[in-house]
Formats: C-alpha cells, structure tokens, sequence
C-alpha cells in the first residue's frame, strides 16, 4: 500500500528498544513496554484519541489482548472506523484443543472482544473458511462479516537463478525429489503425522527427500527424528531450520511440491508462496484455502490424519509428468488469480472506500489513503 501512495504507520505496544522495533520499515509508535501476557499499556488508548484524527481508518491485527479492546474503546465513537482482522484466532480447533484456555477466554469474552468485533466497522477474514469457522467459537458473536484473501508477492529472480543458489548452499539435496515443509515445527502443522506417512512415500521413491524447513522453538525436532529412525528414513530426511530470502524461494523450486498437514491453519503463507513458484500443493482440509486448492486443481487435499498425509502423497506419486505439467501450471494461475498481493491491496482499498468517511479517497492512489495498523 506505501508503494502506491498511501501512508502507513503502525501503533504497537512493544518496548521501544527491541530490534524488530527499531529494524520496522515504516513509520513506527512503540507505545510500550506492555504489562504482562494481556499487554495492558497505560499511554495507548490517550495515544489513539490523540493521533486518529491523522487517519483514514485503523486495522486491528490479532484478539485476546489489550490492543483490540484498547482501540474499541478509544475509536468506538470515533469518525475513524476501525477493522479487525482475526488471523484464525476465532478457529473451534482452539475450543477443542485448548479447553482451559477457552473457558479463560469465555470470562474475558462478553465484555471485551466481543464487543470489539460488534462495533468494528468490519471484521475481516482470508478465506471463506475462516469466516464461516469462526461462527462457531462463542455463542454471542455478532459482526460484519467480510472477506479479503491474503496476498504475497512472486520471487523477483528467476526460477533457475534461485534454485542453484539454494542446491550450492545444500549439496546433498541435488538430484533428490524433494517434498518441502515449510513452517513452523510445532504439533499443529501436523508434523509428526508427515514424517510417519514420508516413510511409505520414500520406500516407494528412491530418490524422495523431505525437507522439513522452518524454526523450532518447542524444541520438537529429536522427537521428530526419533520417528524418522523407527522407520529407517531418518537419512531421508533434512532440517535445515528457518529459510529466509533467496534460499526459502530457491527451497520451494527445487522441490516438486510442497506438503501442509496442518491441524489448524487460518491461511498458510507458505502455500501461496509455493503457488507463485508454480509448486503444487498436498494440504489437509484444515488448511483454509483448501477449497479454492481444490476447486482449481492446484494440489491435492486430504484429512489431517496420517492415513490422509500417506494419500496426499501417494496422489502425486501417481501422476505422471505431463499431467504434473498441468498442474504446475494451475498452481501458477492460482495464485495470479486468488492470492498476488496487488489484488489483496485491491481488495482492501475497495473495503475502505465503502465507509462515507472515505468518500474523497475513492480517486486515485495518489491521493493518500492514511492507514493506522494497531499491532
């Protein structure tokens, strides 16, 4: 949105001398430190009653902490009207997995975020999915429902470019058939259920190599390996950690699809990076993006079960080259048509210019849309 014109800057309530506050790339109010898990910070409701006037519209990213209600109740009666986007956190998989966490979120609920989203001008989701999941958390729900599908941007270098970068930092993998994990190694991605389906898909392919990328801040990557050795393929498999710039879009060409089993995943960034790089996708359909995925032929879609990952696998197994042809050309078409970022950025602009406070905005981008994002 900076890039066509439009100024944005970010309220957050972290302390103002953590390096990703002082590193942000645009105009940044580090209101913080907060207090405690809540992020309770006495200066930012005053903040906000202060500066909203500057702005065309504030975005709430993310619930359960002070920054949503905060902004509720500095902007409720404010000609400034504010949008919340939930990023997931409205999912019933956290009712079900969580139970104690979600009675703790029941107290805190009828008088905060509820009202939140009651009185935001929009509450905004990725995918349909999203929207229609998040019905089913809390009984006293109500808000203005609108979807907006996330957005990411193509690799700028070329496809052949990035993947020898990433095969000259990574040798071993050359050669391989690779299938790329890329996120975090945490229980709801459903890692442990990939390794153990891996297992038939590399007695079945010599030359399968998984490539389970991404941080592990659980510290779950021994347990993981411990499956890999039960079923002889812990040779099979690479943990490089998190990949970042040139080596993560050189990952995704070198692979030749890229697998999410995921128990809960409110978008998954990684699959519409995978998309622009023209990999076809294996999710399970608790990946939210599963049905246009479906829709479109871009990949496969399975049940979060091991049972399912095994069939995701074995269904690009089975396909022979031409018609792995066909599809990586659809996953290609998928993201230019569902998920590039300039029809996000489109998207979200036409949300904007429907409040009348916008009115004089709806010209072109060179006339300042001044965003405020609540972090």
């Amino acid at each position: 949105m900076a890039a066509l014109g439009h100024r944005v800057e970010v309220a957050s309530l972290d302390p103002i001398d953590a390096p990703y506050v002082r590193d942000f790339p645009l105009p940044l109010h580090a209101l913080g430190p907060a207090r405690g898990h809540y992020g309770y910070c006495a200066g930012y409701v005053p903040w906000l009653r202060e500066n909203a006037g500057r702005f065309n519209a504030a975005f709430v990213h993310g619930l359960w902490q002070y920054h949503g209600f905060g902004a509720w109740r500095a902007l409720r009666h404010s000609r400034v009207p504010y949008y919340v986007y939930t990023h997931g956190m409205l999912d019933p998989w956290f009712r079900v997995t969580y139970p104690m966490k979600h009675m703790k979120k029941w107290a805190y609920w009828p008088w905060g975020e509820y009202r939140v989203l009651r009185d935001a001008t929009s509450v905004i989701f990725t995918t349909e999915e999203e929207r229609v999941l998040a019905r089913e958390s809390f009984w006293l729900y109500r808000a203005n429902e609108r979807v907006v599908p996330f957005g990411t941007n193509a690799p700028e270098l070329d496809a052949e470019t990035l993947r020898e970068e990433f095969l000259q930092a990574h040798p071993h993998l050359r050669g391989k058939r690779i299938i790329l994990f890329l996120g975090r190694l945490h229980p709801k991605k459903g890692c442990d259920m990939l390794v153990h389906a891996f297992a038939e898909h590399a007695r079945e392919t010599p030359d399968a190599h998984l490539l389970m990328a991404g941080p592990d801040k659980a510290q779950w990557q021994p347990a993981l390996h411990a499956i890999a050795q039960t079923h002889g393929i812990a040779h099979r498999i690479s943990w490089p950690g998190m990949l970042q710039g040139n080596l993560k879009w050189g990952a995704f060409h070198a692979s030749e699809a890229f697998v999410l089993p995921s128990h809960q995943e409110n978008f998954g960034v990684s699959v519409a990076e995978a998309l622009a790089c023209g990999v076809p996708v294996l999710v399970s359909d608790k990946v939210n993006v599963w049905r246009e995925i479906e829709q479109d032929g871009a990949g496969f879609v399975a049940p979060d079960t091991i049972a399912g990952t095994q069939g995701l696998l074995a269904a690009w197994r089975n396909l022979d080259e031409p018609t792995r042809n066909v599809m990586r050309a659809q996953a290609k078409r998928t993201f230019e048509a569902r998920f590039a970022m300039d029809g996000m950025v489109r998207s979200l602009l036409a949300l904007l210019h429907e409040h009348p406070s916008n009115a004089t905005a709806r010209a072109p981008a060179q006339q300042a849309l001044r965003v405020e994002t609540v972090d």
